[in-house]
């Protein structure tokens, strides 16, 4: 298949511009155009991993960390980073990223972790703002529906369980047209006044040019009046870390041995074992200590995420117990969903895991 297949489905996965801004994710290597006929997943994207696809004749490799994280300007090999791309560019290797736009997806890395921990009834923890944009437009009253079944179509209101959502209010719109415009009412340099529905819906950003396409294909206007709002409106089923419960309150130790065990890590450090047990469980994939007052002010009684520094543990205060299983260990599983819903989708197409464990941390146990 071309490669912007599919790229286009992961970006459909786990939109681009829901990414940090921090970030790169996306096509790092390659062209749009390219075909592809063999993709390794993995977590990390090393000169190890782009030697395993060559000998797996695997031409697109999709890692979840971006091998160009910060930019580069020279491709000398002096580096790992260098070394990775110089190789992958060399033996026609496409590379993909897709990194804290997944994280940010309900479906993406934190609801894995939650699958695997046994946490239900999980919400998104922070919810992310600037995602959401308002359209209004003006119609004649007898050509609202149409046009609002086409924008609705186009991916515009939809209100997290609902669909359909539009606010309707008619007035009275007018106009006059010059001498070479073609009025869809009356008569070209005749002031008209036209019985019009006042329609307003929400979209997503990154749905602007399919709405915008469905508004101007269905409006029968020659010349076409709309206004587009960014909203500040959270969107709640995209943002940081994730929050939900266990269908049975656990001793402290007991939480650790499940996160542990469940999640194949090696070694735990946590804060101290509250006598309160845990019931309410919050979880970040990667470095999560940026939310942990929002994990306290959603009242959860265990964090389990990565990378938190020696002084951050102190910021638990007896509030909640902090679990961290390592950076590596809470997204080593992102290559397992991301395997699973490329097979569902493409169910032809040879898709594989990495066989390297790619943590650059050991432990001596």
């Amino acid at each position: 298949m071309k490669l912007f297949e599919i790229t286009n489905f992961l970006e459909a996965l786990a939109p681009l511009n829901y990414q940090e801004d921090y970030d790169n994710a996306g096509l790092i290597v390659g062209h749009p155009n390219d075909e592809v006929h063999a993709a390794l997943v993995t977590l990390d994207c090393t000169e190890q991993i782009v030697d395993e696809a060559i000998a797996k004749n695997c031409n697109l490799i999709i890692a979840h960390h971006p091998i160009v994280f910060k930019g580069l300007k020279k491709l000398n090999g002096k580096n790992y980073v260098e070394r990775t791309v110089l190789k992958a560019i060399k033996n026609n290797i496409a590379l993909y990223a897709i990194h804290t736009n997944l994280d940010s997806v309900h479906h993406g890395v934190n609801a894995e972790i939650c699958k695997r921990l046994g946490v239900i009834n999980t919400e998104i923890l922070v919810p992310k703002t600037g995602i959401l944009k308002k359209l209004v437009t003006f119609c004649e009253q007898k050509d609202a529906e149409q046009l609002r079944n086409a924008l609705f179509s186009a991916g515009a209101g939809n209100i997290s369980n609902y669909s359909d959502c539009s606010f309707n209010v008619e007035g009275t719109g007018t106009f006059k047209g010059n001498e070479i415009s073609n009025p869809t009412l009356g008569k070209a340099g005749v002031r008209e006044y036209a019985n019009e529905t006042r329609i307003e819906v929400i979209f997503k950003t990154q749905d602007e040019r399919k709405v915008l396409t469905a508004l101007f294909q269905n409006h029968p206007y020659e010349e076409v009046a709309y206004d587009i709002y960014a909203l500040e409106n959270k969107l709640q089923s995209v943002g940081s870390g994730m929050v939900g419960e266990l269908e049975e309150a656990l001793a402290g130790d007991d939480f650790l041995r499940l996160v542990k065990h469940n999640m194949q890590a090696k070694v735990l450090r946590h804060t101290d074992i509250l006598a309160k047990g845990v019931k309410k469980v919050a979880v970040c994939g990667g470095s999560g200590s940026f939310l942990l007052k929002n994990v306290i002010a959603a009242g959860a009684d265990a964090f389990v995420t990565a990378d938190f520094k020696y002084h951050e543990f102190f910021d638990a205060e007896d509030k909640i117990m902090i679990v961290d299983m390592g950076h590596f260990e809470s997204e080593q599983f992102t290559s397992n969903l991301l395997i699973d819903n490329i097979q569902e989708k493409f169910p032809n197409f040879a898709i594989r895991l990495t066989e390297h464990n790619t943590n650059p941390i050991n432990y001596f146990i």
